[in-house]
C-alpha cells in the first residue's frame, strides 16, 4: 500500500497537511522539451513568492553531451562555508535548506543553490579519491566518455577507489617476485598479518575495540558464524525475532539453524510486522515483542538499516530491551557500516557481521567483517567454527594441534585471509582515515534531506481520492522522515510503473537500485556523491515519468 507523505517535524511527528504538489509536463516549443514544475500548493508551504511556473535547470543534455543551463547561475560563493553550522545543528534540515536559499536570493531548486552547497561541503574534497562511471560506461547510447553517469547506488554497490588498482597490483607484483616469501616479507604489507592494516580503521568505523573485530569470511558465513556462538537453544528458551523483512539470506540462515538444532523454523521464527497501513516498524513495537515473548527468545537477529525501506533501527534501544529478557543480540549491518555511526561496544551488542562492498566501496563480494564483544573476549567455552587461523600466531605454525585460541573476535577465524579482498579495502578505509563517521554523517543527513526537499516540492502525492491521473505521476517516499530514523537511502514509490520508471532513467545515465517488488532506492553517498548529482537525478526523475506516462498512454 502507498500512503500519503506527510510534513514531518524534526522528531518525525506528522506535522500539518501532506505537501501536495503536481508535476505538469509542457510541450510548449519556447522551452525545447525542459520540464516545467508548476507548484501552487509548494509556494503556498514554503513560503515562496513570485512565479511558481519555474524551469528545472539542467546540467547537462544527457544525450548530446552538450553543457546547457535554463537559468542564470547566481552562486554567491563569497560565504560558502558559512552555510554547514545552520544546515547541521538542526533536528532536519529541509526548512532550513529553503531558508538559506532565500537568504542567497537563490531558490532551493536551482542549480546554483546545490553548486553552492557542494562549495560549503567539508568532505567535498573525497570524491577525488574515486572512479566515477561515465556515461558511456554505464551504456548510455551515444554517451561521452568525459561526462560522469549520475551514481546513486552506494546502497548496492560503492564505487572504486582510485588506489585500490595500485594496492591490489602491489600484491598481485610481490606474489610474482617473491612466491610463497610474501607471506614473510618484504616489510610492507606480510600476508601472515595482512588483517592487521585494516582491523584498526574497521573496529573504529563500528563503535568497537580493536580486540572486538576481526575481517574475515563474507557476511552469510558471518551470520552463521556469529549464530553458531550466540544461538544456544534450549527446549523453553529456542526463538530468533527477525524483521519480517528481513534479507532473505538472513532469513534463509536463521531458519537452517533452527533446521540444525531440530526446531521447526515455522513456529522458532518471530518475525515483527509494521502497523496497517505503515511501511516501517516502531521501536515500541520491536521492544514491546521482545518483552511479551523475551522468554522464549533466544535471539534477537535484526539489520541495522533495513535493505528495503532504509529504515535505521534503534540498536540501543533493541539490545537493552533483548539483555533485559536474557536474549543474545546480533545484528547484520551491511547497510550501517560506513552508512552511520555505531557504537557497538558502548551499546554492549553480542555480535554483529557485515559486508564492505556497499557503504564501504572494497568491491563486489569483497570480504566481510565481525564483532564479538569484549565481554565474551576470554570466554572459549563458547562453541564456534575452528581452524587454524583462529589460534595464537605465535604457535599457530608449530602444527600441534593443540588448541590455542585468539582472545576475542580473531579466535574466531577459520582460514587464512584473502590478501586481494584485504588490501581493497584497505584502499576504501584509507579513505575514510581522512574523515570520521561523524563527519561524513553530517554531510549525509543534509545531502539526504536535500533529496527528500526537492522530491517533495516537485513529486508528492496529490489527493486524488480514489481517481488515479496518470498525468500527474508522484513519488512517495516510505523511508522515515526523521533523520534518527534512516541513513543515506531514500527509498521511493511511484505511481507510474517502476520498471519503466528505471529503465528510462538508465537511459539517462542514472544508476540506481530496484528491488522487487515496487522501490527504488537512492542512496547520495556523502564520500562521492555532490548536491549536484541529486539535483541532476531529480531533474532527470522528470523526463523518465514524461517518458513513462507516454508510454502508459500509448497501450490504454
Amino acid at each position: 500500500r502507498v500512503t500519503e507523505p506527510v510534513a514531518r517535524s524534526g522528531d518525525g511527528s506528522a506535522s500539518g497537511t501532506a505537501i501536495n504538489t503536481t508535476l505538469r509536463l509542457t510541450s510548449d516549443a519556447r522551452l525545447q522539451g525542459q520540464t516545467v514544475l508548476k507548484r501552487p500548493d509548494a509556494c503556498k508551504i514554503w513560503g515562496l513568492s513570485g512565479n511558481c511556473d519555474l524551469h528545472t535547470p539542467k546540467r547537462y543534455d544527457h544525450t548530446s553531451g552538450t553543457e546547457e543551463m535554463a537559468m542564470e547561475d547566481k552562486t554567491k560563493t563569497g560565504d560558502a562555508n558559512e552555510l554547514w553550522p545552520h544546515l547541521t545543528s538542526v533536528d532536519h534540515p529541509g526548512p532550513q535548506l529553503e531558508a538559506l536559499a532565500k537568504t542567497r536570493d537563490l531558490h532551493v531548486l536551482d542549480v546554483a543553490f546545490a553548486r553552492l552547497l557542494d562549495e560549503a561541503n567539508p568532505v567535498r574534497r573525497l570524491r577525488d579519491e574515486f572512479l566515477y562511471p561515465t556515461m558511456k560506461d554505464v551504456g548510455v547510447e551515444g554517451g561521452s566518455s568525459d561526462r560522469k553517469c549520475i551514481y546513486l547506488c552506494g546502497s548496492s554497490l560503492g564505487l572504486q577507489p582510485k588506489q585500490t588498482r595500485t594496492l591490489v597490483m602491489e600484491e598481485l607484483d610481490k606474489w610474482a617476485a617473491k612466491g610463497v616469501l610474501g607471506h614473510s616479507g618484504p616489510k610492507s604489507r606480510p600476508w601472515v598479518t595482512i588483517q592487521t592494516t585494516v582491523k584498526d580503521e574497521m573496529a573504529r568505523m563500528v563503535g568497537g575495540e580493536p580486540i572486538e573485530v576481526s575481517v574475515m569470511n563474507t557476511l552469510s558465513v558471518n551470520l552463521h558464524v556469529g549464530m553458531v556462538a550466540f544461538y544456544r537453544p534450549t527446549q523453553e528458551r529456542y526463538k530468533v525475532l527477525i524483521e519480517s523483512k528481513s534479507f532473505p539470506s538472513d532469513y534463509y540462515a536463521v531458519q537452517s539453524q533452527l533446521q540444525m538444532h531440530g526446531f521447526d523454523p515455522d513456529e522458532g521464527i518471530i518475525t515483527v510486522e509494521p502497523r496497517e497501513n505503515e511501511h516501517t516498524l516502531r521501536t515500541e513495537d520491536i521492544v514491546s515483542v521482545i518483552n511479551t515473548h523475551g522468554h522464549s527468545i533466544a535471539l534477537v537477529l535484526f539489520s541495522g538499516v533495513q535493505y528495503y525501506t532504509g529504515q535505521l533501527f534503534d540498536l540501543h534501544a533493541i539490545t537493552a530491551a533483548a539483555h533485559s529478557q536474557g536474549c543474545k543480540v546480533g545484528f547484520d549491518l551491511a547497510h550501517a557500516v560506513g552508512n552511520v555511526p555505531l557504537k557497538l561496544h558502548d551499546w554492549g551488542v553480542d555480535f554483529a557481521c557485515w559486508c564492505s562492498y556497499k557503504y564501504v566501496n572494497a568491491g563486489p563480494g569483497s570480504i566481510g567483517g565481525l564483532f564479538v564483544h569484549e565481554r565474551h573476549a576470554t570466554d572459549f567455552s563458547i562453541p564456534r567454527m575452528e581452524g587454524w587461523w583462529g589460534h595464537e600466531l605465535k604457535t599457530r605454525f608449530e602444527m600441534a594441534n593443540t588448541r590455542q585460541l585468539l582472545p576475542g573476535a580473531d579466535g574466531f577465524q577459520c582460514s587464512t585471509p584473502p590478501v586481494l579482498l584485504t588490501v581493497s579495502l584497505l584502499a576504501s578505509l584509507n579513505i575514510f582515515s581522512k574523515t570520521s563517521m561523524d563527519e561524513l554523517r553530517a554531510t549525509s543527513v543534509v545531502l539526504t534531506g536535500y533529496l527528500e526537499l526537492l522530491l517533495q516540492l516537485i513529486y508528492s502525492k496529490k489527493d486524488h481520492g480514489d481517481i488515479t491521473d496518470i498525468n500527474q505521476p508522484y513519488v512517495d517516499i516510505i523511508t522515515p522522515s526523521d533523520i534518527n530514523q534512516r541513513g543515506a537511502q531514500l527509498s521511493l514509490v511511484f505511481s507510474v510503473p517502476l520498471r519503466d520508471v528505471h529503465t528510462e532513467l538508465s537511459k539517462q545515465g542514472v544508476v540506481v537500485d530496484m528491488r522487487e517488488p515496487n522501490v527504488l532506492r537512492v542512496a547520495p553517498v556523502p564520500l562521492y556523491n555532490s548536491f549536484e548529482d541529486v539535483h541532476t537525478f531529480v531533474t532527470l526523475l522528470g523526463k523518465a515519468f514524461e517518458k513513462s506516462t507516454e508510454t502508459a498512454e500509448s497501450v490504454r
